[in-house]
């Protein structure tokens, strides 16, 4: 059983990590370099991230400056950042693209924190979805007789302890990023 126990938490973990990587890409008051991670520019007919065809660095609290390793697809990634509509319109000086983040309206705030619940839920869902494949091998153990009745209910009590620390990992993860977005 202890095996099922390393496989949910294994699996409960890896929805914790997707979480935080989507809260990443959610803007606060302050810009991120993350709210680019989505973005794919074509480089030699191939969907590239952009990170890898670019340095990208955060200057100050608004402003993000794209540097492109290759200066030929300095137009390229102006047209991938438009069409990721990340909140900003890309300026292009030929070399480097700036990006010019405006302070965020209370509107704003209240779509990211959303937006940070909606990823949230997604995250439980995917607990809980572990969960059942976890609760379904240990009735399996049970139905084949490898254990008793006694080890089946204290088993399926255990996944039931992991699920709600994992649970609650995600409200304390999502709770703290609104508080990031709300903070003016």
């Amino acid at each position: 059983m202890e095996s099922v126990f390393e496989f949910a938490k294994d699996h409960m973990q890896k929805s914790i990590e997707v979480l935080k990587k989507d809260l990443n890409t959610l803007r606060t008051g302050r810009v991120s370099i993350h709210v680019l991670d989505g973005v794919k520019v074509e480089y030699y007919g191939a969907p590239t991230p952009l990170n890898q065809v670019a340095n990208i660095n955060a200057i100050d609290a608004t402003t993000i400056v794209v540097s492109p390793w290759d200066k030929s697809i300095v137009k390229d990634i102006e047209k991938a950042i438009q069409e990721a509509n990340v909140g900003a319109n890309p300026n292009n000086d030929g070399q480097d693209i700036k990006l010019y983040f405006p302070p965020m309206t209370e509107e704003e705030r209240k779509k990211q924190a959303k937006k940070a619940k909606e990823f949230g839920e997604k995250a439980k869902i995917a607990i809980r979805n572990v969960r059942r494949e976890a609760n379904d091998k240990i009735k399996k153990m049970f139905k084949n007789k490898e254990i008793t009745e006694d080890d089946e209910r204290r088993g399926l009590e255990e996944v039931q302890k992991i699920t709600d620390e994992f649970v609650a990992k995600v409200d304390e993860i999502v709770n703290k990023k609104i508080d990031d977005v709300m903070r003016v």
